[in-house]
């Protein structure tokens, strides 16, 4: 299971980004360089664009605020150099981050090197400098102002400035860029961005809305590269290296075959305090890898540098290897303490079947969940109790989810008027119990198997179907489904407008899958989003997470509160390998989790005369649980 949340930047909390790839990769420094590629030259003029300064100053009662006393995360002991070689499962069809093709998983490498005017500790979740030093909040509820660090650079040298925030509006509203859903949400969530000077701001809210930071942290757009834009934005920028702020940019690539990103060496914010002792590797190469086994070939032969052991049958069977066994790779289990995927089952409500709340109960207790964690997952997975875990106080904890109970279904399906048939499946008036589950993961199948062959004795059929990724979710998205087998991606706060308001039920292509249409939970969606205090919203999120369990429209099934992976010896990790939020040890560029690992030449020197000489060291099995969450079930 791969799974990848990224706290990127305070604006990525909102903007939803998911990526996957897997990582890899020796630390010995790569060969020579192929010729090396030059950001490339954009339309750009810093004459075309600049925003007008506005007459009148910021109020003058403004609390500036700042954070210099967070906990650092990092190592002191990390050190600078090294080769960081992963893999990637195919090319990507563009290095724009907008616009048509660009949603791919690897967009988040490039967004990952592209700084915000504010972050997120991944730790204490409080606001933390970015390109701004100070922010401050407008008594409106809609304004925010910022303070930019006036050393802060574009990775072509160009001083960035508040006018490129203010080009982030236009060129996020432009048609040219073809991408309607930055065109709309950059129009109907900010309002504008006042410049004072180059190095002094306002970000301004369509409305005023609590967790103003997450939408209003915005990233700056290099408005010296792009300039005016027109209408072959598209084409011209497929393959520009755009400008960024980050500590990495692309240095060389081959399109199918591998991208290079080098370290600048005189970034301007290494010595910050939240990034010093961070992006330590000197080059990291991304090879494409197109098969998934052939990706553990590249990493037990040490062309790649690490390599996911999350699912069962590699920690348990796979990685039982020499490589391991004689201590040449370790294998780290780390627990973290975020938002979990929301795996589950999706009970659609427009079916007959699941009109009536008691089947949907049975239909729950008929699920053996915990058989297949302890059969097919060999205990590893967790227990998911609910749809919203991993959120802090925004989840409520007293919620459990329905567990397998054969007396229960019992109870319900007759309370509801239904009767065994001849085959032992439940019927009502001609109407079988018998449901389709869709899918799309081949790797999940045995875990349906055993819920099918458990749920029979429950007296539920289900009718297993498996799709391609791309079909399954186009019927989905189109209500065609019976019962849906997948998983919402997360963000900082839980969204419930999309998933359960009537406004985006009984119609196809909204995120309503459960046709949820309960005049209840509109108000209580209405009200949490209209809250600008903290406490009543988190009240009202507890009333939200009681009524999606009291409606049953989803079960849920699994988590996986931790990342486990291989590495090669020479690969070291702070004293606390990760943060709270980390998915990803050896994820580089990350501004909120990334770059903590560093290359140790000596270890590299001796572990591989070690392997040539044939002699080992002893096998390394890392389990962390500093950060492992409280009172979750194991079965």
């Amino acid at each position: 299971m791969n799974r990848r949340h990224t706290l990127v930047s305070a604006i990525a909390a909102v903007i939803i980004i998911c990526a996957v790839f897997i990582v890899s990769g020796c630390g010995k420094e790569s060969g020579k360089d192929s010729e090396a590629v030059k950001e490339s030259p954009g339309a750009g003029d810093s004459s075309i664009f600049k925003a007008p300064i506005s007459p009148t100053p910021p109020p003058p009662d403004l609390k500036w605020l700042t954070n210099d006393t967070d906990p650092v995360f990092s190592s002191p002991e990390a050190r600078k150099g090294g080769t960081l070689h992963l893999a990637i499962a195919s090319f990507p069809l563009t290095f724009r981050v907008v616009g048509p093709d660009s949603n791919s998983s690897f967009r988040s490498a490039i967004l990952g090197n592209q700084l915000s005017l504010i972050g997120i500790h991944p730790n204490t979740e409080n606001i933390i400098p970015e390109i701004a030093t100070h922010w401050a909040y407008g008594k409106d509820g809609k304004t925010m102002y910022f303070k930019l660090n006036p050393k802060a650079r574009w990775s072509d040298g160009v001083p960035v400035t508040a006018h490129d925030f203010a080009y982030t509006l236009e060129f996020m509203r432009s048609k040219h860029i073809v991408a309607p859903w930055y065109n709309d949400y950059y129009t109907q969530e900010i309002d504008r961005v006042i410049v004072y000077d180059d190095y002094t701001l306002a970000v301004v809210g369509t409305k005023a809305q609590p967790d103003l930071h997450l939408r209003l942290g915005i990233s700056p757009t290099p408005r010296h590269f792009y300039g005016k834009l027109s209408g072959d934005f598209v084409r011209r920028y497929n393959w520009k290296i755009a400008p960024n702020t980050g500590p990495y940019q692309i240095s060389d690539f081959q399109k199918g075959k591998y991208i290079k990103f080098k370290r600048k060496r005189d970034w301007w914010a290494k010595d910050l305090k939240y990034f010093k002792n961070r992006f330590n590797v000197n080059t990291v190469i991304f090879t494409v890898v197109r098969d998934f086994n052939m990706q553990w070939e590249y990493f037990k032969k040490g062309k790649i540098d690490t390599f996911g052991l999350t699912l069962p049958e590699f920690w348990h069977n796979k990685s039982r290897i020499p490589i391991f066994e004689k201590g040449y790779a370790h294998r780290i289990w780390f627990f973290n303490h975020t938002q979990q995927p929301s795996y589950g089952m999706y009970l659609n409500m427009d079916r007959e079947t699941f009109k009536d709340r008691r089947v949907r109960y049975a239909f729950a207790h008929a699920m053996n969940i915990r058989k297949v964690i302890q059969q097919v997952l060999r205990g590893d997975y967790y227990r998911l109790e609910q749809m919203f875990v991993g959120y802090g106080r925004y989840t409520n904890p007293n919620i459990r989810a329905r567990r397998f109970d054969l007396g229960k279904v019992e109870h319900y399906m007759k309370e509801a008027g239904w009767h065994r048939g001849g085959d032992g499946i439940w019927e009502k008036n001609g109407l079988r119990f018998s449901v389709e589950v869709t899918y799309s993961r081949e790797a999940h199948t045995p875990r349906l198997v055993v819920l099918k062959e458990e749920a029979k004795k429950a007296g539920v059929e289900l009718r297993l179907q498996r799709l391609d990724p791309s079909a399954a979710y186009k019927k989905i998205l189109e209500k065609k489904h019976d019962v849906a087998w997948m998983a919402w991606s997360t963000s900082l706060r839980p969204q419930y407008w999309e998933h359960f308001h009537s406004i985006n039920a009984h119609k196809p292509q909204t995120n309503n899958i459960t046709n949820t249409d309960d005049p209840e939970m509109d108000r209580l969606i209405e009200a949490y989003r209209n809250a600008l205090d903290e406490e009543t919203r988190i009240r009202l999120s507890w009333k939200i997470q009681e009524k999606i369990h009291e409606i049953g429209c989803y079960v849920p099934t699994f988590m996986v509160p931790y990342v486990r992976q291989g590495y090669w010896r020479w690969w070291r990790l702070p004293a606390v390998p990760g943060t709270r939020h980390t998915d990803d040890l050896f994820e580089p560029f990350s501004s909120a989790t990334g770059g903590l690992f560093w290359y140790d030449e000596r270890l590299y020197e001796e572990t591989t005369k070690a392997m040539k000489a044939g002699r080992s060291f002893p096998p390394v099995t890392i389990i962390d649980e500093t950060y492992k969450m409280k009172g979750i079930e194991s079965p």
